[in-house]
């Protein structure tokens, strides 16, 4: 770190790192920051990168973990940061990339910082390091109490009222992390955290008034997915028409939030534009939770995306996350499963898939399907995810929520594809005859049929609930309805 460029390698020896975590106390106003600060160090874009950089860095946070009670300098640290963020707006515009840049640097180490403290102690006494003052390890002045929520508060006017410019995108995509890193105390403890110092900051705080204005600008980041600048770039070409086309863009966003309401943390925001950015996302496990997450928790969007005629621009990226079940972590495959469950919770839904043709599904491999409803292929897709699960991971979770996606849509079944009623039929007999064969076992013991008793056991209490579900909810309805249309 400092004035010239730094290497993963060479931290643990920083002159400027070792001053930094030592014994000295160092004052907010000694020039050394603008030394510390100025270092073209090439930040981590990747988890591996990340693990380097934290294990070259071990013994400068231990280092500052074991001298900030009497040295106070984290704080210190902070407090310049805070100080050289009330001009970044003005900075943004008027193309400054030095001040931008050393305020990008002061707090892509105070991320790091914070990562370690996390990690090794409570929240109640990573608080205590914000608040640790100058030659003293017991003094607790007024200005220096809230130094977290100061920092809270810091980061989330810089997300919303800073431009998305080259310039400052790396300092945007900082200021997140670090609110992120703030919220993950809960990836640290087995136990339920009911009272978290940073979420009460967050929610009750002097940073609830701007909690509206940080979610439409998250989402509009979303929306826009613009794609990170090359590496080094500090400086974003002045435009004739004073500030270029993303500055215009990102000026609207932030003029446009202010309308009568009566919820104050309403905001309008432009639904269209959210479910394509969500549509073209869904490879991200990220974009999926974040579909889960609008679907359960916002009625406004739930409504919105039902009352769509091109729900196949959706549907079909969660069915493929489910066919490649194998290629797809755990929490993707739940969410996108959950997504489905929700979905099918309307029998409007229900009945529109039905409606919807497509055509050459490439990715389903196991048969050619030229021409085929969506209610169709999601009932084949939902089904072979039932296969593998009691193939592979048997994991009863993901077996019930299976079932209870077809439970909700089979009372709309409706012109299905020869092959998805043939994979009902297949599969329902199948396990038909397994749940015999282990009824038989049990009353005749001396059959031998362990394996089978096991399979079922993994699955469900016992092999009445996998029959009721499968039979009971899917087939009955199904064949009631073509009962119905014969007599008729």
């Amino acid at each position: 770190m400092g004035a010239n460029s730094s290497s993963i390698s060479e931290l643990p020896e920083n002159e400027y790192l070792k001053r930094l975590s030592g014994t000295e106390s160092i004052s907010e106003n000694d020039p050394f920051w603008n030394q510390l600060l100025s270092f073209s160090f090439t930040t981590p874009t990747n988890s591996a990168e990340l693990k380097l950089l934290e294990e070259a860095t071990i013994s400068v946070c231990k280092s500052l973990v074991e001298n900030n009670p009497r040295t106070g300098n984290l704080g210190a640290l902070i407090k310049v940061f805070l100080s050289r963020t009330k001009e970044l707006k003005i900075s943004a515009e008027c193309q400054n990339h030095l001040f931008i840049w050393q305020a990008h640097n002061a707090l892509f180490l105070i991320c790091c910082l914070l990562k370690v403290f996390i990690c090794q102690m409570p929240e109640e006494e990573m608080q205590l390091h914000f608040t640790y003052e100058e030659k003293s390890s017991v003094t607790f002045q007024a200005d220096s109490e809230d130094l977290i929520e100061e920092l809270l508060c810091c980061l989330i006017k810089l997300i919303i009222d800073i431009p998305l410019l080259d310039i400052t995108y790396e300092i945007s995509l900082e200021a997140v992390s670090t609110l992120v890193v703030f919220l993950s105390y809960q990836l640290y403890h087995k136990e339920i955290l009911r009272h978290s110092i940073s979420h009460k900051y967050l929610m009750h705080g002097r940073c609830l008034p701007y909690t509206s204005r940080l979610v439409k600008t998250l989402l509009y980041n979303f929306i826009r997915q613009e794609k990170r600048p090359p590496p080094g770039t500090h400086i974003f070409q002045q435009q004739s028409d004073g500030g270029g086309l993303l500055y215009g863009l990102a000026s609207g966003v932030a003029n446009n939030t202010a309308f009568p309401s009566s919820n104050p943390h309403a905001f309008q925001i432009n639904f269209n534009s959210l479910y394509t950015a969500l549509c073209d996302q869904q490879k991200s496990d990220q974009a999926t939770l974040l579909l889960y997450m609008l679907l359960h928790q916002n009625s406004n969007v739930r409504t919105y995306m039902l009352a769509r005629t091109d729900m196949e621009n959706l549907v079909v990226p969660i069915l493929e996350i489910l066919y490649h079940v194998e290629e797809r972590n755990s929490h993707h495959v739940y969410m996108a499963l959950i997504i489905l469950l929700i979905l099918t919770e309307d029998d409007g839904f229900n009945r529109s898939i039905h409606e919807v043709i497509l055509k050459n599904i490439t990715w389903y491999s196991e048969r050619v399907l030229t021409e085929i409803s969506l209610g169709s292929l999601l009932i084949l897709v939902v089904i072979r995810t039932i296969q593998y699960n009691m193939t592979r991971t048997r994991d009863k979770y993901l077996h019930t929520n299976c079932l209870a996606a077809l439970a909700n849509m089979s009372a709309q079944f409706r012109s299905l594809h020869q092959y998805a009623a043939q994979r009902i039929i297949s599969y329902t007999c199948r396990h038909l005859r397994r749940y015999v064969s282990v009824l038989d076992k049990l009353y005749f013991p001396h059959s031998h049929c362990s394996a089978l008793q096991h399979c079922f056991s993994t699955l469900s209490d016992n092999g009445e609930e996998l029959l009721s579900l499968t039979c009971s909810h899917i087939l009955r309805s199904y064949a009631s309805r073509l009962l119905t249309s014969a007599v008729h």
